[in-house]
C-alpha cells in the first residue's frame, strides 16, 4: 500500500560500480539505485517497427461509419504527422511492468519519467537525445528497485523527481512522498555528486514544477503542497490538501488539482486566492493534470474529458469531450489523463480512447484521433514533437514537421496552397506548384508539380516516365510495417532540396534521376534503393541508413 509520514531530508550515499552498472545504494531511502551503463541495451529500447506516416480519424460517435475510415476522405488533412520511434519501458529483473508517467521537454530532451502501476513499487528515469530526429537515442536510465517515479522537471543541470517509495520498509525513508535531485551533465545523470531526497507527507508525491528559486512539490491523499530551495531541497512553506495530483505555475500564480474538490489558485504562501469547483469523478490515485493556457486552465477530468476555465471568473468556457475510435472502448478506460498544448493544438491522453487532436481558438475545433492503435496514459508537447506515453507500448515520439521559418520563407513565392483531393495527381503535360503542410493519401505526376513545405503520403509517391517532381521541404511517405515506395519511373526526375523519409524503397527506373540540391539535403530509407544501371543520382545529402 502507496502511503504517508512525516517530513525529513536526506543526502546520504554510497557509490560502487561495475563494468555495465553503477549501483548507488543510497541510505536515505535504503535502496538500489541503479545507473545503466550498457550502450547496447540503452540503443536496443529504441523500436521502430510502428514507424511511419500517422492518420487522423474521425469521432466515431459523430458519424455513422461503423468501421475506421480517414479523417475525410476526399480532401487533404492538415498536420503531416509522422511516429518516429518508440521507446520501450526500462525493463530489468524485478522492474517488468514499468510504464511512462510523466515527461518533460527542454531543448534537445525529453526527461521521462516511470512507475509501477500496481501496488509494488519501482522506477527509472530516461533521457531521450532528439537532437537528431531520424536517430532518438536514449541518452541515461536510471533505475530505482523501490521507489515510484511519477512526474520530472529538469531545470539548470538538475533533474528533480517526485513519487513514493514504501516507508514501511525502509529505515531511513520517513514517509512515502519523496524529492529528489540528480544532476545532469551533456545529457546524462551524474551521480558523482549524489541524490539529494526530502520526504513530505502524503499518499504518493504526484507532481512538481521548478520556479526561479523554489521547487513545488504536491503529493495526494491526505497530502500537501510544499515548496523547497531548489538548491539545498530544503522545506521552505507547506499546507494540506485532501488530493492534489497536479501543479502549475504562471508568475506568481499558482494553481493546484485538488481531486475532492477542483481547481484552486494559491498565491506564493499558499494562500487561497480562488476557486473553481469541478463535479468530476478524478478517480482513485489517477494521473490528472492541469495547465495554464492563455488566461484559460484546462483540466484533465477523468469520463467528462477536459475542461477550459476562465482563470478571473472561474467560468467554464468549455467541456471538451472524449472522442472515440470505431472499435469498442470499455468505458472505464474512457478517460482523459493528462492534457497537453502547443501552440493553437490541444492533445488529449484520453486512455483507451487514444490521442485527440484539436485546435483551440476561442473554442476548440476537433481534428480528429491520431492513429497510434495504443491506449494514451499521458501527453507532453514542446517544439515540433509529440510525446505520447502508452502502457507497455512505451514512449511514443511523434513529430508535427511543422514548416521551419526559413521553409516558410523559400515557400512564399509559391503563391497556390494545397487544398485539393488527399490523391494529389497531376497529368502529363501539366505543370504545377503548391505549398502547405498536408497529410495525404498518394502522389502520382505525369507532368511536373513542386511541392513546398511538409508533406505525409500515406500510401506510395508515384512519378511517371518523363514526370519531374520537385520537393522544398519535407516528405514522409508509408509505415515501416506497410510499406510504400517512391517510384520514379523511366526518364523521371526527382529533384530534393530538404528532408525524405521513405518507410519502403526507393526505385529508379531506366534513365531515372535523382538529384539533391543544395548541401543540407537529408534521405532515409527503410527499406531498400533499387537502381537501373542507367538512372543517375546526382548531388550532397546525407544517406542516413547507408542505402545508396
Amino acid at each position: 500500500m502507496k502511503y504517508f509520514r512525516i517530513v525529513v531530508c536526506s543526502t546520504l550515499f554510497v557509490v560502487f560500480s561495475c563494468s555495465d552498472e553503477t549501483t548507488v545504494f543510497n541510505e536515505s531511502l535504503e535502496e538500489n539505485v541503479i545507473l545503466e551503463n550498457s550502450a547496447s541495451n540503452l540503443s536496443a529500447s529504441i523500436n521502430y517497427e510502428n514507424s511511419g506516416v500517422l492518420e487522423i480519424f474521425e469521432d466515431a460517435a459523430n458519424n455513422s461509419k461503423t468501421q475506421k475510415q480517414p479523417l475525410d476522405e476526399t480532401l487533404a488533412g492538415d498536420y503531416p504527422l509522422v511516429l518516429i520511434a518508440e521507446v520501450t519501458p526500462p525493463s530489468r529483473a524485478g522492474l517488468e511492468h514499468l510504464t511512462a508517467s510523466h515527461v518533460h521537454v527542454v531543448d534537445n530532451y525529453a526527461y521521462v519519467s516511470y512507475n509501477t502501476v500496481d501496488n509494488a513499487y519501482g522506477g527509472a528515469i530516461d533521457i531521450i537525445d532528439v537532437s537528431d530526429p531520424n536517430i532518438p537515442k536514449v541518452s541515461s536510465r536510471l533505475y530505482y528497485s523501490n521507489a515510484d517515479i511519477n512526474s520530472i522537471q529538469y531545470d539548470n543541470g538538475y533533474i528533480y523527481i517526485v513519487g513514493g517509495v514504501d516507508a514501511e520498509k525502509s529505515v531511513r525513508a520517513t514517509s512515502n512522498s519523496f524529492l529528489a535531485k540528480i544532476m545532469v551533465s551533456n545529457g546524462k545523470m551524474n551521480l558523482s555528486g549524489g541524490i539529494s531526497y526530502a520526504f513530505q507527507e502524503g499518499y504518493n508525491a504526484t507532481d512538481l514544477v521548478v520556479s526561479e528559486d523554489d521547487v513545488l512539490v504536491t503529493s495526494g491523499s491526505q497530502g500537501f503542497i510544499a515548496s523547497y530551495n531548489k538548491h539545498s531541497i530544503v522545506a521552505n512553506n507547506q499546507a494540506p490538501f485532501d488530493d492534489l495530483r497536479s501543479v502549475a505555475l504562471l508568475g506568481e500564480q499558482i494553481a493546484v488539482l485538488d481531486a475532492s474538490f477542483g481547481v484552486k489558485i494559491l498565491d506564493k504562501d499558499f494562500n487561497v486566492t480562488s476557486e473553481i469547483p469541478i463535479n468530476a469523478d478524478f478517480g482513485t490515485n489517477a494521473k490528472r493534470t492541469l495547465d495554464f493556457m492563455g488566461r484559460s486552465i484546462i483540466v484533465a477530468e477523468g469520463s467528462r474529458g477536459a475542461g477550459v476555465y476562465d482563470i478571473a471568473s472561474g467560468v467554464l468556457k468549455e467541456q471538451i469531450s472524449i472522442s472515440t475510435q470505431p472499435n469498442l472502448v470499455d468505458a472505464q478506460d474512457l478517460v482523459t489523463n493528462a492534457v497537453a498544448t502547443n501552440g493553437d493544438a490541444i492533445l488529449m491522453a484520453n486512455g483507451g480512447a487514444g490521442l485527440s487532436l484539436s485546435e483551440y481558438a476561442n473554442v476548440s475545433d476537433l481534428v480528429g484521433i491520431i492513429q497510434l492503435d495504443a491506449s494514451v496514459n499521458y501527453v507532453a508537447s514542446k517544439g515540433d514533437y509529440i510525446y505520447a506515453a502508452s502502457g507497455t507500448r512505451g514512449l511514443q515520439i511523434i513529430k508535427f514537421n511543422k514548416p521551419t521559418e526559413s521553409l516558410v520563407a523559400r515557400c512564399a513565392d509559391v503563391s497556390t496552397v494545397y487544398t485539393g483531393s488527399n490523391i494529389l495527381t497531376v497529368p502529363a503535360g501539366e505543370n504545377r506548384a503548391y505549398s502547405g503542410k498536408k497529410r495525404l493519401r498518394g502522389v502520382q505526376v505525369g507532368g511536373e508539380l513542386l511541392l513546398c513545405g511538409s508533406w505525409s503520403v500515406f500510401h506510395s509517391v508515384k512519378v511517371d516516365e518523363q514526370g519531374e517532381l520537385r520537393l522544398n521541404g519535407t516528405l514522409a511517405v508509408g509505415k515501416n510495417k506497410r510499406r510504400r515506395n517512391i517510384t520514379i519511373g523511366k526518364n523521371g526526375v526527382f529533384k530534393v532540396e530538404g528532408n525524405v523519409t521513405i518507410f519502403g524503397s526507393l526505385i529508379l527506373e531506366e534513365g531515372a534521376t535523382l538529384e539533391f540540391l543544395g548541401d543540407d539535403s537529408v534521405i532515409n530509407v527503410f527499406g531498400s534503393v533499387t537502381k537501373h544501371a542507367t538512372a543517375e543520382i546526382h548531388g550532397n545529402f546525407l544517406d542516413v541508413k547507408n542505402k545508396f
